[in-house]
């Protein structure tokens, strides 16, 4: 599975990007998708995931309320509503992908994710 991340940019606090991660390969839908970000000088932290089913999601705390993940597995592309946006969710956020475990698990840890897309650079100005 190769990932493509885009949708980053410059934005105010308070205001709203979505981000999108479109994958190629046959089996993107039966891949567990999550987003992972790291700031400068900081590790990379787990964002939001999504089972291959869609039927289940999960969010760190630093975002909950605020972000959604979707997917959609007709377009092979995961998607990240972010809202309410603050100076700190400035940082390069990655998707990531790896072959599903059930239909309602979600994946957290970087290391058990087995592919990465570049990475797109989100900046919110104070």
């Amino acid at each position: 599975v190769q990932l493509q991340a885009s949708g980053g940019g410059l934005v105010q606090a308070g205001g709203s990007l979505r981000l999108s991660c479109a994958a190629s390969g046959r089996t993107f839908s039966n891949n567990i998708m999550g987003w992972f970000r790291q700031a400068p000088g900081k590790e990379r932290e787990f964002v939001a995931g999504i089972s291959w089913s869609g039927d289940s999601t999960y969010y760190a705390d630093s975002v909950k309320g605020r972000f959604t993940i979707s997917r959609d597995n007709a377009k092979n592309t995961v998607y990240l509503q972010m809202n309410s946006l603050k100076p700190e969710d400035t940082a390069v956020y990655y998707c990531a992908a790896r072959p599903g475990l059930g239909s309602r698990v979600v994946v957290t840890t970087p290391p058990q994710y087995h592919y990465w897309g570049q990475g797109t650079l989100v900046t919110v100005s104070s």
